[in-house]
């Protein structure tokens, strides 16, 4: 399968967040809450977003199959909202926008957060570098988180 990895823009909001939600939907199911705010969120927050965030994507055939976002403040990269088709999961296509997606920031570190029952998400974390510093619970729920950081 061959696929690009490009800058997102902003027309791309809507059809990044139809992938969101469709791939956040295996997140809801797993904690049984579906008051996620990734499924929450609305295309103009998306487009709200593109104002101080760098957003890739994935495509293949025409379509947008994976998706990232990122910003930098003091320092620190927080990435987020990392998301790929549930029928291209597990073909690297993650790793990918992930190691783009650090490419595009020189900061000291980079940060982002995954659910604590989220395996795979983790390890996919953990073999790009990330460790867990911090858990909390995650304002929607019961749902705790684990902090990911990785020195630049």
């Amino acid at each position: 399968m061959k696929y690009k990895i490009l800058r997102a823009e902003i027309k791309d909001a809507e059809e990044i967040l139809k992938l969101q939600k469709l791939s956040y939907q295996s997140e809801a199911e797993r904690y049984n809450n579906y008051d996620i705010q990734p499924l929450k969120q609305t295309t103009r927050e998306v487009q709200e977003q593109f104002e101080g965030h760098v957003f890739l994507k994935a495509i293949c055939e025409g379509e947008i199959i994976g998706t990232v976002r990122a910003h930098e403040n003091n320092g620190v990269c927080y990435i987020g909202k990392l998301a790929v088709h549930p029928n291209m999961q597990n073909k690297g296509i993650g790793s990918a926008l992930m190691n783009e997606i650090e490419k595009c920031y020189t900061p000291e570190k980079f940060d982002l957060f995954v659910g604590s029952k989220s395996d795979k998400n983790i390890l996919l974390y953990q073999k790009l570098g990330y460790s867990i510093y911090k858990i909390e619970k995650y304002g929607c729920g019961d749902i705790r988180v684990f902090y990911m950081e990785k020195n630049a």
